[in-house]
């Protein structure tokens, strides 16, 4: 039996694909198991107290000059 030519790109593709599933279901196999989470709360270090998320954010002091983007290029 032999393959047409045009359906050689499609062979080639899925023989690859069945390859690649294969690989990934080895890996996936030969993986251990994740450890299981600790049902012990951890503290937040990242993070604000709950009484300041209702507020408004502190206000950031800009320095430099205000970008101003050029919208006429012959213009300098």
């Amino acid at each position: 039996m032999r393959v047409r030519e045009s359906d050689r790109n499609l062979l080639l593709l899925g023989t690859f694909t069945l390859l690649g599933v294969v690989a990934a279901g080895l890996v996936a196999l030969l993986d251990p198991a994740p450890a299981p989470a600790n049902a012990a709360p951890r503290p937040a270090a990242n993070r604000a107290a709950a009484s300041d998320q209702g507020r408004a954010q502190t206000p950031v002091r800009i320095v430099g000059t205000p970008f101003v983007p050029n919208t006429n290029p012959r213009q300098r």
